[in-house]
């Protein structure tokens, strides 16, 4: 029974994800003629900011898009990064995205340059085609022959003994295939079953569940909402088929300029690659192009905090955006006029004049208070706490009067405080109780004027004269 109890408890383990700051994003939240709803796909507010991304999008979906650059500009907290996260959710899995605070390069053992580089190539994808032996079709039965142990039952241990059977069809034929134990492996980790579409690569075993058969759209409601239904695949079981994999040019990089190959994107530590073999790469993508065996997929590249670039920085992006290759660059800030970071000069956003002119600027306004209480609703969902009316109504007034950032953090706070009670639905005594333990910026400054006697090194006028008088 232990041992029953400890594997039940590794399998709810497995399940456990980390909720981020922005995992509550779905999309834009834009509707097919591209108008942003009031509240969808986890985005509240902030419509014209998400009607401008939208149009952005289309115009990256259409390759419009080129050499250009898309800034988001706002104050604290009024959901820059969502709206970028947002723009890359909804561009889908096959885009490749990227993203970089620019206060990253000045910690890095690489030059600026070099890492700019290997972000700007993490954005830009290589779809290679290629054709290979495929059996398709729809799962009619599969049956596993578990090996027999020496006391009569059934042995779970020996998977190497492990045989089957795989019924598939078309809707022209229907074949039976013995299965070993790396295929029965491969299916079992793909939880296939009687009545999905699957394809099997013949050269490395690979198993891609398809959807489930539309003749099984009865059983919808057994499968969830989210399930995917296929027709029944046609003509012959075993088939030539196009298969593409999608790689970027950084992966490419990695591979070809280190000696333990693929196994250095294991790594983590890429080193300075050279020019040569970026070189020799662009050509051999250039022929691939040329001969139809790969596409190019320019993705994203977000790089947060870009007013902590420098000039040398901005110089380097004005010329990358200039390559054919380039990725679309999203930057986000929250800083208005101020120096540009390796010089003495001002200017908006801590942004040179010539690169602020290659941009495409979004602006973010405040929440309203309506909306701040919808996006403390949805992250009370998306962390599964229960909270009640009162205390939402509590929580949006703190937001309103600190910052949403605050009061989202006091959500967990306060379901911990609740649970501390053995209570199961926050309410405003917890709220309290937590926005009495953490202080917001502004009783966190009015603090430090009251005791300010008491730190050491502090520059508040007056204090500081009275210091040097009892120094001299």
């Amino acid at each position: 029974m232990a041992e029953i109890k400890r594997l039940s408890e590794s399998r709810d383990l497995t399940k456990i994800e980390r909720i981020g700051a922005h995992s509550h994003i779905r999309g834009l939240g834009l509707d097919s003629s591209m108008e942003a709803r009031a509240v969808s796909e986890g985005m509240v507010g902030q419509v014209p900011a998400r009607k401008a991304a939208g149009l952005i999008l289309q115009l990256i979906r259409d390759g419009k898009i080129a050499g250009r650059a898309i800034l988001i500009a706002g104050q604290p907290g009024t959901g820059k990064t969502a709206i970028a996260m947002a723009l890359a959710k909804s561009l889908g899995q096959e885009t490749p995205f990227a993203s970089i605070s620019a206060s990253e390069l000045f910690s890095l053992e690489l030059s600026k340059t070099e890492a700019l580089t290997q972000a700007f190539r993490r954005a830009i994808g290589v779809r290679i085609k290629e054709e290979a032996e495929i059996i398709e079709g729809e799962v009619v039965e599969i049956s596993i022959d578990r090996p027999i142990s020496s006391n009569g039952n059934p042995s779970s241990s020996n998977m190497a003994a492990k045989t089957g059977k795989l019924t598939l069809k078309t809707t022209d034929m229907e074949t039976v295939y013995e299965l070993g134990a790396k295929m029965i492996e491969a299916l079992n980790k793909e939880k296939v079953q009687s009545g999905d579409v699957v394809a099997l690569d013949k050269a490395s075993g690979k198993v891609t569940k398809l959807g489930r058969s539309v003749g099984r759209s009865r059983d919808y409601d057994a499968v969830g909402p989210h399930t995917k239904f296929v027709r029944c695949p046609e003509g012959e079981l075993q088939k030539r088929k196009e298969v593409v994999h999608c790689v970027t040019l950084h992966e490419i990089d990695v591979i070809n300029s280190r000696t333990q190959g693929f196994l250095a994107l294991f790594t983590g530590d890429t080193g300075e690659i050279r020019a040569e073999v970026r070189e020799q790469i662009d050509t051999k993508v250039g022929e691939w192009r040329e001969e139809g065996k790969a596409e190019i997929i320019p993705g994203v590249l977000f790089i947060d905090e870009v007013h902590m670039l420098d000039i040398e920085c901005f110089s380097f992006l004005n010329r990358a955006l200039e390559n054919e290759m380039a990725p679309i660059l999203v930057i986000a800030t929250n800083r208005g006029i101020t120096n540009i970071r390796g010089t003495n000069y001002k200017s908006p956003h801590g942004i040179p004049p010539d690169f602020l002119d290659r941009l495409l600027i979004i602006a973010t306004q405040p929440y309203s208070e309506e909306e701040i209480h919808k996006i403390l609703g949805i992250r009370c969902d998306e962390e599964e706490v229960e909270m009640s009316n009162d205390a939402k109504v509590l929580l949006t007034k703190i937001g309103v009067e600190t910052s949403l950032r605050y009061a989202i953090h006091l959500i967990t706070a306060a379901a911990l405080a609740c649970q501390k009670r053995k209570g199961k639905i926050v309410e405003i005594d917890d709220i309290s109780r937590v926005y009495g333990l953490f202080l917001d910026v502004k009783r966190s400054t009015q603090y430090l004027m009251e005791y300010q006697s008491q730190y050491m090194f502090n520059e508040v006028p007056g204090e500081v004269d009275a210091d040097e008088d009892m120094q001299s």
